[in-house]
């Protein structure tokens, strides 16, 4: 029994695929926020020169927000009480003493942590490596309500964000986490990556931030225009302009400094913060598009976001407000809230009825006394509350969803996701709440949202059904937003031609969000081979959006030039992300699917040495420490891997291969079964564990195995064949041919089912 190299040798059918990247990404969602920093690049081993377009903007290109002041006065004064200008500052004894005096001690998870002001500064107490106490001076605070977090100074350069986090309103500190316990050596322990400034707070929280990271060191230089979200976060460098009106007072002239920004243009810089993404460049400039710097985190396989487009993680509000329709009928972000104090510009329903009490821009006339059922004063008549319902994040951040989504109690029977109408009344359930909006609303309840909801579960369930409904939508849906998600939920089924068709028609969409989700649902098919799908994504290299090139370099990687542009540029977004776990395993991609195992090797393991407690890590380091003929060392790490998660079916499943390549057949079989029992669907565990019980003599067990694998993958021919040659060494010539005959129709033209074929029929 071969251990598998990547990808498996035994292909993975829809629903196993599914499930297992669903796994792989709910690791995934714990480091989401770690492309977030800036950085200034620097050389290094894995890297080439960056091309004159990866230039950043010096900061001397920045005056800082007081030089704004002298023109701009009132702007100026509704930004300095802003949460943006107070996004990140030092400490303030005057705002911060109440944090810390008097000195007190709470429980912090199942530590305690004391905080006091002692030698005219802030102290924090708490646990750090191996759970010892550690007292540290607190420099700089993050955020200013609901909740403030305290940043100290670590080695190399590095800020750490403590866990201890102060709520100004409540007067008291809590833990960011909750009861969950954080452990010193942990990636997300307050002293580990994951809480770490440098690369996850600091580019939304300051101006011009430049990370600055050194691979060779691994440690940081950071630099920043100035602290906080300051004026030039968000219109730009602006040195010149101050420069230019200072020689030029009172000229009427317009400034030729300046450039106004679209409205597009302004939805895009406020999406650079306000949304979970990945980060390609460390360069983004107000003016420039999101998607040249960024890589947008949408709704997909993963559990990112519910079905319907509601948040579920810590997702912030830009790609929730693409999938609105707020956003396709044109509203934008400065039609709502103040973009220099950043609050509403109305309060309650008083803002939505701007457009909604006339119909203006052709919005649908609503009264909310006719509209919610709810008395006027009552909470249950704000639109906010129905159409914009809150998540709290870090205990304490209640955030609106901006996807103005609809309240469906029957969604949230069907499949688990969350309605506003329960949000509040919480000691009802969604029965209650279904037959109270259906009292209200009737029909209007049944709109093509709730099907496209449906749709989306069952493709991310791994339910072929899903398919002909998510083509149509490619077909006649308007928003890219929602194309984009359905590009994405029909890669495993992308080997069909009609939806290999439309995934590579759409790889040429107009919208470079769409463009890009096509190159990676085209992945499977471009890295086999020549063929139309390897020349849409190859056409890409050379997309006028910098997503869709870095997407394509990244699917074509094993064999691209890496001289050109679109290598530069993947290279300079793998260099950006080489100070975290998942960025190292990025780099043991590239290097592996190159051909260099020793240097995907050496990524492997500082992956793994810097998030030892991650599975997917171990589980990637294995594979290839298999593919080195280390057959005792990947046995060594999957061992780690399912201790580390005992309920994950993949590892053991992986793990009773490495066994058999170790030399240790007697742990396959328990292994193959064990993973049987975590997930009956595993359709590879079933065909091997198949194989392996024909091979022993076991014929009956054997075809009951190879049933469940084709039971859980139904498009693998290697499956029906292996059942009809076990059929057909049983004397069951009949169930052999319709096996044989089945394997034909998923591989016409296959030499060894139409030989048995034609020998059954002797």
């Amino acid at each position: 029994m071969q251990f598998p190299p990547r990808p498996s040798a035994v292909p993975v059918g829809p629903a196993d695929a599914r499930a297992r990247r669903r796994r792989f990404a709910a690791w995934l969602l714990l480091v989401g926020l770690l492309l977030a920093g800036g950085c200034e690049r620097r050389p290094a081993p894995d890297s080439a020169k960056a091309s004159v377009t990866d230039a950043p903007v010096p900061l001397t290109a920045y005056a800082g927000s007081a030089a704004c002041a002298e023109c701009h006065r009132a702007a100026y004064d509704l930004w300095r009480q802003s949460h943006h200008a107070l996004a990140e500052r030092s400490v303030v004894p005057a705002q911060d003493a109440p944090a810390f005096r008097p000195a007190r001690e709470f429980r912090d998870g199942s530590f305690t942590t004391r905080v006091e002001w002692a030698a005219a500064q802030p102290v924090v107490t708490t646990h750090g490596l191996a759970q010892t106490p550690v007292a540290v001076p607190v420099a700089r605070v993050l955020g200013e309500s609901p909740l403030r977090q305290f940043l100290v100074a670590a080695d190399g350069g590095r800020w750490q964000t403590l866990e201890a986090a102060w709520d100004p309103h409540r007067a008291e500190w809590f833990n960011v986490f909750g009861t969950e316990d954080r452990r010193g050596g942990e990636w997300g322990h307050w002293t580990g990556r994951g809480m770490n400034w440098n690369s996850m707070c600091a580019d939304c929280h300051n101006t011009a931030l430049r990370k600055n990271y050194e691979p060779a060191t691994d440690s940081y230089r950071s630099a920043m225009a100035e602290p906080g979200v300051g004026c030039e976060a968000c219109h730009g460098p602006a040195s010149a302009h101050v420069e230019w009106r200072r020689q030029h007072p009172g000229s009427a002239t317009p400034d030729p400094t300046l450039a106004k920004l679209t409205p597009a243009q302004r939805l895009d810089t406020c999406g650079t913060c306000h949304s979970r993404r990945a980060e390609l460049t460390g360069r983004f400039v107000p003016g420039d598009a999101f998607t040249d710097h960024f890589a947008l985190a949408t709704v997909d396989e993963t559990e990112n976001y519910f079905a319907d487009g509601q948040v579920r993680e810590e997702n912030y509000e830009f790609a929730s407000f693409l999938s609105s329709r707020m956003h396709a009928a044109g509203v934008r972000c400065g039609d709502c809230h103040q973009p220099h104090s950043a609050k509403t510009l109305l309060p309650g329903n008083a803002l939505c009825q701007r457009c909604h009490a006339g119909g203006a821009n052709g919005a649908p006339v609503i009264h909310p006394a006719a509209h919610t059922f709810h008395r006027a004063d009552s909470a249950g008549s704000q639109c906010v509350n129905c159409h914009l319902p809150q998540t709290t994040f870090m205990q304490r951040h209640r955030r609106h969803d901006h996807g103005f989504t609809i309240p469906d109690p029957l969604l949230t029977e069907e499949l688990g996701i969350p309605n506003a109408c329960n949000r509040c009344h919480t000691e009802r359930d969604a029965t209650w709440a279904r037959s109270a909006a259906e009292k209200w609303y009737g029909a209007k309840l049944a709109r093509p949202t709730r099907e496209r909801t449906r749709w989306i579960a069952a493709a991310r369930r791994g339910e072929r059904s899903a398919v002909p409904p998510l083509l149509e939508l490619l077909r006649t849906n308007a928003t890219p937003f929602w194309q984009s998600v359905a590009v994405r939920m029909l890669e495993p089924w992308v080997h069909e031609s009609a939806v290999e068709e439309a995934v590579r028609k759409l790889a040429g969409h107009t919208n470079a969000l769409v463009r890009a989700n096509a190159v990676r649902a085209l992945e499977p098919l471009a890295t086999a081979g020549a063929g139309p799908a390897r020349d849409a994504v190859a056409a890409r290299l050379e997309d006028a959006d910098r997503s869709a090139r870095v997407a394509a370099a990244w699917t074509l990687r094993s064999q691209l030039n890496l001289e050109s542009r679109a290598g530069h540029e993947l290279r300079h977004s793998l260099d950006f992300q080489a100070d975290q776990p998942l960025g190292q395993l990025r780099w043991g991609h590239f290097h592996a699917s190159r051909g260099d195992l020793p240097k995907a090797l050496e990524h492997f393991r500082r992956a793994v040495a810097w998030d030892p407690n991650s599975p997917p890590l171990r589980r990637e380091l294995a594979v290839a420490l298999s593919q080195s003929g280390d057959a005792a060392g990947a046995v060594a790490e999957l061992e780690t891997a399912a201790r580390l998660d005992p309920k994950e079916a993949e590892f053991r499943f992986l793990l009773a291969l490495a066994y058999g390549e170790a030399g240790r057949p007697e742990r396959v079989q328990p292994e193959l079964e064990s993973a049987l029992q975590l997930n009956p669907k595993h359709a590879r565990a079933a065909y091997n564990l198949g194989l392996l019980l024909h091979s022993r003599g076991d014929r009956e067990r054997a075809l009951t195995a190879l049933l469940q694998a084709e039971a859980a993958d139904g498009q693998y021919a290697q499956i029906p064949y292996a059942r009809a040659t076990v059929h057909a060494e049983l004397g069951q010539r009949e169930e052999a041919r319709t096996a044989a005959r089945r394997a034909l129709e998923l591989r016409p033209g296959w030499a060894e089912a139409e030989e048995l074929i034609r020998s059954l029929m002797r």
